[in-house]
């Protein structure tokens, strides 16, 4: 669209942009984005898994964890954790789609949680965002009754409990509660406020910020950030989504985490490339990755 001269609007210049990936961050190694969508990024052959994570590890992003929210997806990030050695996978159904957890459905999430490059169940939890805004979004009692399936399956299998939380912090911590938690729970993109943060740190949970954390309005969110301790601290994309000031709204993907990452090292006043050797080790840690 241009204005009466031929020149681009205001308006048509921001939609073009944002049409734009950020450019490369400057190289921070030993990075892990501990939570990442492969195939919505893009990612859906052998040869495009491998262009995204070459691209990432260009700025020190060694390994991802791509995550499911649908039985389709759960298959493919199977599939894209045997193509690439730098990919592993959460398989689950996101609270959103948990009205699909049937008889087959379990079994099939309790096949996947044997193999080897499935380090994480999930993204589990509760959405009641989506409730009211949504007809195909499950209901609240759906959502919970699913989530604590996921919960004893993650228990069964030793894996990280990944979590998806919206709008439900207290239901949420609830409901983990009530089911007893597993020893390793990720409050994945967390978005409670401090004494949320508080409530989950105190639990041993870990909190992993995703671009969020470097927005403008998320001031709560920086204090949750700074009272988490290094060993439960997490960095991740959730790409396509939420990329980092000042890139907000432009497509996100893995090669983005050192942005949050030096976010963060600012935030903590510590150095980026230290705490970027923290974060990575514990995601190593935390997902126990195979030895390569």
């Amino acid at each position: 669209m241009t204005d009466s001269t031929g020149e681009l609007t205001a308006k048509e210049i921001k939609k073009r942009k944002r049409r734009l990936p950020p450019p490369d961050p400057e190289a921070l190694p030993g990075l892990v984005d501990a939570h990442t969508h492969l195939a919505a990024c893009g990612g859906r052959t052998e040869a495009d898994v491998r262009a995204i994570l070459d691209h990432a590890e260009s700025v020190g992003v060694e390994q991802v964890v791509t995550v499911a929210d649908d039985m389709v997806d759960a298959r493919w990030a199977v599939a894209a954790a045997h193509w690439d050695r730098r990919a592993f996978a959460a398989v689950g159904l996101h609270p959103t789609h948990a009205a699909d957890l049937d008889d087959e459905a379990r079994a099939e999430l309790e096949q996947m949680v044997d193999d080897p490059r499935v380090v994480a169940v999930g993204e589990t939890g509760l959405d009641y965002y989506w409730t009211t805004r949504s007809d195909d979004c499950a209901d609240p009692t759906t959502q919970r009754d699913a989530f604590a399936w996921h919960i004893d399956l993650a228990k069964r299998s030793g894996k990280a409990l990944m979590i998806h939380n919206r709008d439900a912090d207290r239901d949420l911590l609830d409901v983990l509660a009530a089911e007893g938690a597993p020893e390793t729970v990720v409050m994945h993109c967390f978005s409670g406020d401090r004494a949320i943060a508080r409530e989950c740190v105190d639990l041993g949970y870990v909190l992993s910020f995703s671009g969020t954390v470097t927005f403008n309005n998320s001031g709560e969110l920086r204090e949750a950030a700074l009272l988490t301790p290094d060993e439960q601290l997490l960095v991740e994309t959730d790409a396509p989504f939420l990329t980092p000031h000042p890139y907000r709204g432009q497509p996100n993907q893995s090669y983005c985490v050192p942005y949050t990452a030096r976010a963060l090292a600012a935030l903590r006043g510590v150095d980026d490339h230290e705490l970027a050797h923290t974060l990575g080790a514990n995601a190593r840690r935390i997902y126990k990755f195979p030895l390569r």
